[in-house]
């Protein structure tokens, strides 16, 4: 799959997930093995009014190239000039958000409530291909409901008429949001209608099911969302079953836990002790997941304002775990947690 000057083969993509796929996060997938990452989505409104909240989401780390930046809006001349700014950062491509199904973003008619108005999305996607240098990507959903599946039309018109670089397909209508089976089928349609590469998104929350999403649609690349928030390890377990067949053994609780402080440690660096630490919480469920009596500890943790008390704790409970004699590794269950049913991934 070729993407302006990026290349990868059976790429393995990260997200973009509102208020999980920031710079600390995208560090951490890329170097666990995911291929491409994506930012956050971000207003195109805040970007041109030079909002603190969306011009952060623009910072970016030399290590996590490739890297794609997402924009959503409604507007056609400030999608153009957020585009502009975006591309001034120094992403490898843009994303056009034409898939997020919550209400907030389709009220104003952005995200998935383009796939009501085929035109506009097609305009839009033109608009910024002739605006910017870099490619110009879509992400989107099979249609608004199931009585308006529109994808193989709008990604012939999207490759055609706009000229986009490249699309990702989250299987699932806006109706269904992140509810019933993704229905991979879709993909497949696309892929014979169509010459740009296509990425799978939906459903892929094992090494087993990347290998299948190749197999079964001949997808270009598969995107994992949710999945990565439990086990970002996903990526680096994705890669080996591509090349080998064979599956890793399990991370062990050491190693999930130095993966714990290596991300909190960088999202120290970016957002400051105190901040980070708090929006931190989130995670600890993902990390700690299946190991026994992981809620106790992140009851203590969830007190804490600290960098150092955090890295005390989680030690001195691995060490806990240890004298148990419990199970030095991590399950393989892809139940999600609480995060992840509320995660914003498009």
């Amino acid at each position: 799959m070729n993407i302006g000057t990026v290349e990868v083969e059976e790429g393995v993509l990260l997200a973009p997930m509102e208020d999980v796929s920031d710079l600390p996060f995208r560090v951490i997938c890329r170097a666990l093995g995911a291929d491409i990452v994506y930012t956050e989505f971000i207003s195109s409104e805040g970007l041109v009014r030079d909002a603190w909240r969306s011009v952060k989401k623009l910072t970016m780390d030399e290590a996590e190239h490739p890297v794609a930046i997402q924009i959503f809006g409604g507007n056609l001349d400030v999608m153009k000039e957020a585009a502009l700014i975006a591309e001034a950062s120094g992403p490898d491509f843009i994303d056009i958000n034409c898939g997020c199904w919550v209400k907030n973003v389709v009220a104003r008619s952005a995200g998935a409530a383009l796939l009501k108005e085929p035109d506009t999305m097609v305009t839009m996607a033109k608009t910024l291909v002739d605006t910017v240098q870099l490619p110009v990507t879509v992400k989107t959903r099979l249609g608004w409901d199931k009585n308006s599946i529109i994808i193989v039309d709008l990604a012939k018109r999207l490759e055609q008429e706009a000229g986009i670089a490249a699309l990702a397909i989250h299987c699932r209508t806006r109706d269904m949001g992140h509810d019933g089976d993704a229905d991979w089928a879709w993909v497949e349609k696309v892929k014979k209608a169509v010459n740009i590469p296509i990425i799978l998104n939906g459903d892929v929350n094992t090494p087993e099911d990347c290998r299948r999403a190749f197999d079964m649609t001949g997808c270009d690349a598969v995107m994992i969302g949710r999945a990565a928030i439990t086990n970002p390890f996903l990526f680096r377990q994705a890669k080996t079953y591509l090349r080998t067949g064979q599956r890793e053994a399990p991370p062990t609780v050491a190693e999930r836990i130095d993966l714990c402080l290596q991300h909190l440690r960088h999202s120290v660096n970016y957002k400051g002790e105190g901040l980070a630490v708090r929006e931190f919480r989130k995670f600890y469920s993902g990390y700690m997941k299946g190991l026994y009596d992981a809620a106790s500890v992140r009851r203590d943790i969830m007190t804490y304002s600290s960098f150092a008390q955090v890295e005390e704790r989680l030690w001195r409970y691995h060490a806990y775990l240890l004298e148990r004699g419990e199970d030095d590794s991590m399950s393989n269950t892809t139940e999600l947690t609480e995060y992840e049913e509320h995660a914003m991934a498009v």
